[in-house]
């Protein structure tokens, strides 16, 4: 296997434009919360998602034996709450309002989606955990904002070429569904 320069491994990663993300959780020691840029989509049906956290992680194990998720998929203004979720120890929690999911899970107030979802199957990935998940429900907003979105390491937003709806066509080509 050849070897290569890991930050250099990583900033082409970057080169992929990704989503933001917070991970929640509700264990018996208490509220977990993390950013994740590695949120995806991998089965309609059944509805599976994934997303994964480094095994270095603090309270990775209690990552690991939690029995339901939430994914809250953040809108573009939300920069603050991705940093603050990003970074390990202390209460990130402090001072927010928290909502409860159905499943138990904690809810952010501001959100443009967000899924509940009960453990389905962990895998080795490396340096990472990969944590997949059975939706059980989900809600959306249509309206306000565009997605938070990371690039080349910094945040980014959407651009929008033209208000004109894009073709059915191909939106179902781009997603191979």
């Amino acid at each position: 296997m050849e070897s290569f320069d890991s930050r250099a491994f990583r900033d082409a990663l970057g080169s992929f434009a990704t989503g933001v993300a917070i991970i929640s959780a509700e264990t018996p020691q208490g509220r977990l919360g993390a950013t994740v840029s590695s949120f995806n989509s991998v089965s309609l049906d059944p509805p599976l998602i994934l997303f994964s956290l480094s095994r270095r992680a603090l309270g990775i194990d209690q990552w690991r034996s939690a029995a339901n998720y939430g994914v809250i998929i953040l809108p573009e203004d939300k920069k603050d709450l991705s940093n603050r979720f990003a970074k390990s120890g202390g209460d990130k929690w402090a001072d927010l309002t928290v909502g409860r999911m159905q499943n138990g899970s904690p809810l952010l107030p501001d959100w443009l989606a967000y899924f509940e979802c009960a453990a389905y199957a962990t895998y080795d990935g490396g340096d990472h955990d990969i944590f997949v998940c059975r939706v059980s429900r989900f809600e959306t907003r249509t309206a306000g904002a565009g997605p938070l979105l990371f690039f080349r390491g910094s945040y980014s937003a959407i651009v929008r070429a033209s208000t004109a709806p894009a073709s059915p066509d191909i939106d179902f080509a781009l997603h191979g569904w």
